[in-house]
Order: C-alpha cells, then structure tokens, then sequence
C-alpha cells in the first residue's frame, strides 16, 4: 500500500458509466421519494416529477460538458475550482460529501425497512451498521468489482418495476375514490416536491464523480449521462402513475411502502413480498453507488489539502482510493444510529441542489471553443436548482445553510491560518 496520489485505472466502459448513474437514481428514488412528495403536492405529483426532470436535465447536460473537459474525481468539486476559483470548487464540494454521506445512512436504513421490517433498536442499527460494513468492503476491492454488482441489482430491480406496473396495470382495480383529488400545498406544494424528488434523480453525479475511472472520458460521460437520467425519467413515470391510480394521491402520501402496497391490492399480491425484496436490493445499489461517489470526491479534495491528504491515498493493487472509502464507510456507520430518512432525503437535496447550482454556474463560463451546451440550459438549470433549494421544508433548508456555513467558515480560517504561517 501507499500513501501517495496516484492516478486511478481508467476500467469503466459507457455500460458501467450507465448502469452506476442508473443504481444510483433508482434505487434511492422509486421506493422512497414518491410518498413524501405526494404527501406536499398531492395530485400534483406528475407535476412535480416533471419539474424535477427539467432541472436534471439541464445539470445532466452541464454536468456532461464539464465532466467531458475535466474527466478527474471530483464532478461539481473540480468544475468549480476550474472555472469559478477555489472556495466555489470547495463549496460544492463540502457539500457534496456531506450531503451525499446523509443519503448513504438513508438508504442503508431503507435497507433495513424494507428487508427486516419488524427488526427494532438496537438491532436495527446494527443491522444498517452491517450493511455499510459489507458494501464498504465490496468497493475496497475494486471498482470493477463494484460496477458488476450494481449490474446484478439494476436488472433485478427493473425486473421488479415492471412486474409492479404489469400487476397494477393487468390484475389492478383502482377505485373511483383513488381518482379524487387531493391538493397538497398548491403550487409551493409542487415546488417542494420537485425538490425532494430531484434527490431521486441525481444520481448522475456518480457517473461524473468517477470521472477518472471511465475510459474514452470526453466521448463516454456525454454519452451515459443523458441516457441512464432518460431510462430512470421513464421508469419514475411509468410507475409514478400506476401507483397514484391504485392507491390514490392521499393514501400514497401516508405510505412508507408505496410501490408494494400498490401490489398488495391488486389480484397478483403474491407479488408484493418479492417487490419488497427488490426495493431492499435496490437501496444497496443506491447505497453502493453513493459510496464511490463521495468516496471519489473525498479523494478529491484531499488532494487539494482541504481534507486530510491521507485520504488522497490509492491501493497499488485495487487501483481505489481506500483511505477515503473506509473513512466514508466509518461516518455513514455513525450516521445510520441517529439518521431520519425523510429528513436525510430533505437535507440531501438541499446540499446537491447547492452542488448543482455550482456546476450550472461552472457551465456558463465555457467558451465557443470548449463545445458548451445552449446558454438557456444552464441558465435555466441556475435559477431551478435555487428555487427547489429554498421551496424544500424549513427544517432541510436551516440545516444545510447551516451545515454548508460551518464548511466555508472553516476553509476561511484554515486559509488565514496558511497565511499567517511564515
């Protein structure tokens, strides 16, 4: 082993790229996000599911321009530095880290719901503990190890989706109260669900973050950004409206388990014990996918010095950045004991949609030279991710201004501090 910053192996093909973005969005999305939102929109879910892919789109696109001119660890951490100076590049990427960490306790708890419902504290914990533990030691291994796993469980989990939307669909009864609407909070109501469902939709950062890991980087990102965000968008729709006609916007919204209960009511209900199975294997494709994201961008920035340079450490053998993983694997295990995953879904946005933000940013300093997408779609990327930002609960709001305050005040005082040093 090294302590040292080597490059890592270029090993990830277009599919890999495809099916790490597609683990990602899936599995932390379907299962998780459709209840909170409809419990803000209501009937206006649709809606905000639309919103949330428009703004995607446009960092999607953003993101694939910078990715394919600065193909390093990192993503939004690397564009902003480039592009905006230092602090931006740190900013997005402190928020990143700590936003993206809160999803990995997240849906290593929705691992545990969904697999071993009836399992209380302290077990419970232990149990989200154990899960980290194994996926953390999956990606030591290598990320080729970890590209094929996550392939295994988006088949599995597409698999799933399509038998819940044939159930619903052939064997499902909606009733007539289902097609009532129910209102929300009107059109702040929808805002605040496009913000929590775009935390379904980002995990296209992954393929961005790995970014030194993918072959052909210039032609392969481009490529697999649009196309794991399209496949994902389709799927979140398909089963977004079979699930509103079979349970109805009120009920889905006091739900924890949507998607199954939709096929518990229908004439296929055998089927809603293996749905529950895909949704905890779907979590752990999320989970795993997480974990080289922000795994990657620790490394990152410990590379600038803005983290423990120990961490920029990379295994001669492995080809990953192992200091950064295990110190990533530690702080998800500590989270998992007091995480709250509406909570951590809320606070996860609001920090990603900051990290967006930066990229949009980042994006519209490209040069005619530098092949930048339409001047409209980062403008318009802009000014969505800080509108979903500020419309997401007060609670998600107040913690990630707070949380992202505390990381610039300590880049300021780390940075007077080297400057005071003779």
């Amino acid at each position: 082993m090294t302590s040292g910053s080597a490059p890592l192996a270029r090993r990830l093909g277009t599919f890999d790229a495809v099916t790490i973005g597609l683990g990602s969005m899936i599995g932390a999305g379907v299962f998780v996000a459709f209840a909170p939102a409809a419990s803000v929109a209501g009937s206006g879910l649709l809606l905000g599911l639309a919103l949330a892919a428009v703004v995607a789109y446009c960092n999607a696109t953003s993101s694939a321009r910078l990715a394919a001119r600065y193909p390093a660890s990192g993503g939004t951490y690397v564009y902003g530095r480039e592009r905006l100076g230092e602090f931006w590049g740190y900013l997005a990427g402190w928020g990143f880290v700590v936003g993206k960490t809160a999803s990995c306790a997240a849906m290593a708890l929705a691992v545990v719901s969904y697999a071993a419902p009836d399992v209380q504290r302290p077990w419970r914990t232990l149990f989200a503990v154990g899960v980290v533990a194994a996926l953390t030691a999956l990606n030591y291994r290598g990320v080729r190890r970890s590209a094929l796993a996550t392939k295994v469980i988006v088949t599995v989990t597409l698999l799933v989706l399509t038998s819940t939307v044939l159930a619903v669909a052939v064997a499902g009864d909606p009733a007539a109260a289902n097609l009532v609407p129910f209102p929300g909070s009107g059109a702040g109501g929808i805002l605040q669900a496009a913000g929590l469902l775009f935390f379904a939709f980002a995990g296209y950062a992954r393929i961005a973050t790995l970014g030194e890991e993918v072959r052909a980087p210039e032609r392969t990102i481009p490529r697999a950004i649009p196309l794991a965000l399209g496949i994902t968008l389709a799927v979140y729709v398909a089963v977004a409206v079979v699930v509103l006609l079979q349970l109805g916007p009120q009920r889905l919204a006091g739900l924890t388990d949507p998607v199954a209960e939709a096929v518990q009511d229908t004439d296929w209900s055998w089927l809603a014990p293996v749905v529950r199975a895909g949704a905890a294997l779907a979590a752990l494709g999320a989970l795993l996918a997480l974990v080289l994201g922000v795994s990657r961008t620790t490394l990152a920035m410990a590379r600038d010095g803005h983290l423990p340079r120990t961490l920029a450490a990379v295994h001669p053998r492995t080809g990953v950045p192992h200091h950064a993983e295990l110190a990533v694997g530690v702080a998800v295990a500590a989270l998992v004991s007091v995480a709250d995953l509406r909570g951590a879904i809320g606070f996860s946005a609001f920090a990603v949609l900051v990290y967006y933000a930066i990229a949009n940013a980042s994006a519209l300093t490209l040069t005619a030279r530098e092949n930048p997408a339409p001047r409209a779609v980062p403008v318009i990327g802009l000014l969505g991710c800080v509108v979903l930002a500020v419309s997401l609960p007060a609670s998600s709001v107040l913690t990630g201004v707070l949380v992202l305050s505390a990381g610039a005040l300590t880049y300021t005082l780390r940075n007077r501090l080297r400057s005071s040093t003779p």
